[in-house]
């Protein structure tokens, strides 16, 4: 039985044309599921009892469970147990501008990021649609806010999870469901270049982000096994394409990891690359683990390598740093709970 909340509007309308109902019912259901926040199908209390039981026959509302949180300064992050045991994470992070939540794709992941707690335990399967949708909504409903920013950043690699993805991003943007504005989205992808073509073409106005972390092939190699299949060249050829179709900015995500690749050297090169191009640089200071050898970057040498992509005149920040003291890692607390 399909859970309601992985129907885009497009989806719920075709379904009560088949069913020779108005299409306009779709438009009240999401009323009823996204507006006025019901948990039953009874409390929909403008369609008839006919309609309302052939639903619950062919639909259903559950939730995802709450396993369990932590909290720090302006974060709390979120464990979630699926309906088949499974779990997944999601990270409430509070800004100045809004409540932004990184969402969850996948149950695991497959990409092999060298620096990632994620990546350490494998992809078991993707999220369906309405279990990405539920993750807003649980925490929207357990802290009693508006989520104003999503960012697809947590567990899993979107794009490896692309139908899915798309549907997503269609529920939290449409004006009738949770109505969360295009540019306030943000897809991170490691780099899976037939999907950013699709994605191109598909049309969508939200932000794109590329996980990058390396300015040259053999350092990225190292670090991400993806360039082996889809290298920098290749990436870069098509993120032009879509600044080109879009008139869109790419960020680009820079983990610095000590003596790795945050080298005078490694700013220098990662200038040279991005120089020209309409995008800007978010340099995250890492968060360690424990299963993980990598250490954070110092002080000192993050804004080194700022002031040299500064000088070159490439766009950058600083991300300011979230959950440190929460495990907010991508992964962790899912991988520490799992073990505990």
């Amino acid at each position: 039985m399909k859970n309601i909340y992985g129907l885009t509007l497009e989806q719920l309308e075709q379904y009560f044309l088949m069913h020779n109902e108005k299409s306009f019912k779709a438009t009240q259901v999401f009323d009823w599921l996204y507006k006025r926040r019901v948990t039953s199908f009874d409390e929909m209390t403008n369609i008839k009892k006919e309609t309302l039981e052939q639903m619950k026959q062919d639909f259903t509302m559950k939730s995802i469970t709450l396993l369990t949180k932590t909290e720090g300064k302006d974060v709390v992050k979120f464990l979630f147990e699926l309906e088949d045991s499974n779990k997944v994470e999601a990270v409430l992070m509070k800004h100045d501008y809004g409540n932004s939540l990184c969402v969850s794709t996948e149950v695991g992941c497959n990409m092999g990021c060298a620096f990632c707690e994620s990546g350490r335990l494998k992809k078991v399967r993707h999220l369906e649609t309405h279990e990405m949708v539920l993750q807003i909504l649980a925490v929207e409903s357990y802290l009693q806010i508006r989520i104003s920013h999503v960012v697809l950043m947590g567990i899993g690699e979107p794009f490896d999870n692309y139908d899915h993805v798309i549907d997503f991003i269609s529920i939290i943007n449409s004006g009738k469901g949770i109505d969360i504005g295009a540019r306030h989205i943000t897809v991170s992808t490691c780099g899976i270049v037939p999907k950013i073509q699709a994605f191109i073409e598909n049309g969508k106005q939200v932000n794109l982000a590329i996980s990058l972390h390396a300015p040259n092939n053999i350092l990225r190699n190292q670090l991400m096994p993806i360039n082996k299949v889809y290298p920098i060249e290749e990436l870069m050829s098509v993120l032009k394409k879509y600044i080109e179709k879009t008139n869109r900015r790419v960020t680009f995500e820079y983990i610095l990891l000590e003596n790795v690749n945050d080298t005078d050297t490694c700013a220098i090169e990662l200038a040279n690359l991005l120089k020209g191009m309409n995008c800007y640089v978010n340099l995250i200071p890492y968060n360690e683990t424990s299963h993980i050898e990598f250490k954070k970057s110092s002080q000192e040498t993050i804004l080194r390598f700022y002031d040299i992509l500064k000088k070159n005149k490439i766009n950058v920040t600083i991300r300011r740093e979230f959950g440190g003291k929460v495990m907010a890692a991508c992964g962790q607390l899912r991988s520490n709970y799992e073990e505990a």
